[in-house]
């Protein structure tokens, strides 16, 4: 499954990477790319149920997800 989310506060690089990192390490997520030009973060994961951790990771780094 692949996930497009959209979030609030990632203003730079540094940020982007945290989150990647944070959804990254979460059981089941395959590929993550965290672009904070775009406000987004496009997710690769094999579960459905791994979507509330992944958006517990990203609020996790001090980012909101807006969808």
């Amino acid at each position: 499954m692949q996930k497009k989310i959209y979030v609030v506060g990632m203003f730079d690089d540094d940020t982007a990477a945290k989150v990647q990192s944070a959804v990254s390490s979460v059981a089941g997520v395959t590929n993550c790319v965290a672009n904070c030009e775009k406000s987004q973060v496009l997710v690769d994961y094999d579960d459905a149920s791994a979507e509330e951790q992944i958006n517990n990771a990203i609020s996790g780094c001090g980012v909101d997800v807006i969808g």
